[in-house]
């Protein structure tokens, strides 16, 4: 999935307690299997975020990203994606 964050969303990203939260909640939940922020360029601000998340149902993942410490609606959407790998049958460790 792919969030999309507004300027506003930097403010909470600043927190130390909700980004402290939210990688907690991160941790507890194996079925995010790699997640992390945005930016358009390495010295720029973040301005969104990538996870990849193991689901049997999309409303299973909607519940987990309306759960999450970090989701702020006002500030941040997001679009569920379904991906179809290309080379099935290789893996990868990141």
């Amino acid at each position: 999935m792919i969030f999309t964050d507004s300027p506003e969303m930097l403010e909470v990203r600043a927190k130390k307690s909700l980004r402290d939260a939210h990688v907690a909640y991160a941790k507890a939940h194996p079925e995010l299997l790699i997640g992390g922020g945005l930016k358009p360029a390495p010295d720029q601000d973040f301005c969104g975020a990538l996870w990849v998340v193991e689901a049997n149902a999309k409303s299973d993942i909607e519940e987990l990203v309306k759960n999450d410490p970090f989701y702020v609606p006002e500030y941040r959407s997001f679009e569920i994606f379904t991906w179809g790998k290309i080379l099935e049958d290789q893996t990868v460790t990141l």
